[in-house]
């Protein structure tokens, strides 16, 4: 293959980067329109929010369907970013900007490695559809939809989506199983409006203190979910995964440093990865009500609100797992409030087994682009849509991921490494050529 043009993939990288296509924000919708258009043009086909395009060179050849998104999430808070999270820098060997990781640098890595084969052989080892769409930080709403009534567009061999990380830059990865989200809210009522917290204080329910009350009864001290039944259905590691685990090269030390904490935390008789990866967890993602501003305002409030995930596992289900939540929470509620606990959004899981030729393939693309046999790991976040390829077209997916877990996704000072972003065009070149060779 020719050699890399590395500085002109990373100016390509930096122009996509630069569009601020936050999905969230109803005034970036200009914005959304133009990242749809950017990507149109490098693939020469739009259909609205999700730009679906192919390039069949065989019939007889195999198929692959890679997927991605080249939506973002907000950039708030923008005072903690060293640069303009819109303005990409690079700097130290990284390139600074909202969506260089998450997932516009990754989703590239795939449209580079089609026409670096295009350019120098005029063809190339399989047949490639790009499905990339952008609502993937607001649920992907209307993929499931697209995906099941357009099964025969879609139809391939495996799907490729590059939207992970690698264990660590010592160890390439292959991601191999992901954690089921169900999303929801718990809101409390205690009044028709805010009362002055001294000629009603006493007379009434603090609705924020009965919320307090729900959320300290969802766990025990030691971390362990207390809402019934939860834990019922969970799939037990295995004797070999829980070995598999083990020989990776984790450190606890290390994870406390990078993410700043006093002490690690977590069910009791499991592993840090082992919690991450094959464990279900229940976390409170947000909590308000009342007065939170500069000075003081004694007042009751009316209402407090908590935003809820829970990650899940392999046998359990979103839906299920919100309707024992929901039953729980309405149980321990204090009767002197009105409690609803809305369900926002969800995901299922997805495990594959590592023998499956796709992901053999995939290891040996990633072991000649980083000189390195990658290890086989699982995620402990969600990419909804995995499970739907896996239901709706049947076909094993490969998750090849060149992000780190340091990149700040979702957070200030997203970055992605520049030396990992080479590799991964070379794995994604690579890659083409061992499933062509299946």
């Amino acid at each position: 293959m020719a050699a890399i043009r590395s500085s002109e993939l990373v100016a390509e990288l930096a122009s996509f980067v630069a569009i601020p296509s936050i999905s969230m924000d109803p005034g970036r919708r200009p914005a959304m329109r133009d990242a749809s258009t950017w990507v149109a043009e490098r693939l020469d086909f739009a259909d609205g929010r999700v730009v679906e395009t192919e390039r069949i060179v065989d019939p007889s050849a195999p198929t692959i369907l890679v997927y991605g998104h080249y939506d973002v999430q907000p950039a708030d808070p923008l005072e903690l970013w060293s640069t303009p999270p819109f303005e990409p820098t690079v700097r130290d060997g990284r390139i600074y900007a909202r969506g260089a990781c998450d997932d516009k640098g990754q989703v590239l890595i795939h449209v580079n490695a089609l026409e670096a084969f295009l350019e120098t052989k005029g063809t190339c080892p399989v047949n490639v559809k790009f499905l990339i769409e952008g609502e993937e930080e607001i649920g992907s709403g209307n993929l499931e939809p697209f995906v099941t009534g357009h099964k025969d567009l879609l139809a391939c061999d495996a799907v490729v989506v590059s939207d992970t990380a690698l264990f660590d830059k010592k160890t390439p990865s292959i991601t191999h199983g992901l954690r089921g989200l169900s999303y929801a809210q718990i809101d409390v009522r205690g009044t028709s409006r805010d009362l002055h917290s001294g000629t009603f204080g006493g007379a009434v329910i603090n609705p924020a203190f009965a919320l307090a009350h729900i959320i300290a009864q969802l766990k025990d001290a030691k971390g362990k979910i207390k809402v019934p039944g939860f834990y019922d259905k969970v799939r037990k590691l295995t004797a070999a995964e829980h070995k598999a685990f083990a020989r990776l090269p984790h450190s606890d030390a290390k994870l406390r440093k990078e993410i700043g904490a006093p002490a690690l935390f977590g069910e009791p008789g499991f592993t840090t990865l082992e919690r991450v990866w094959a464990r279900p967890t229940l976390e409170v993602n947000g909590i308000w009500g009342g007065f939170s501003g500069e000075g003081a305002k004694t007042v009751i409030p009316a209402e407090a609100h908590a935003k809820i995930s829970m990650r899940l596992v392999p046998n359990q289900t979103p839906r299920e797992a919100f309707a024992k939540l929901e039953k729980y929470v309405k149980k321990i509620a204090p009767k002197s409030v009105q409690v609803t606990v809305r369900h926002l959004h969800h995901g299922d899981g997805w495990l594959a087994e590592t023998d499956h030729i796709a992901l053999q393939a995939a290891s040996r693309a990633v072991k000649r682009a980083f000189g390195k046999a990658p290890v086989f790991t699982r995620e402990g976040g969600s990419i909804p849509v995995i499970a739907t390829f896996d239901r709706v077209l049947k076909v094993p997916a490969v998750l090849m991921g060149i992000g780190l877990h340091d990149d700040n996704l979702h957070a200030p000072n997203e970055k992605l490494d520049l030396d990992n972003f080479f590799k991964g065009n070379e794995a994604a070149t690579y890659l083409m050529e061992e499933l062509g060779a299946v």
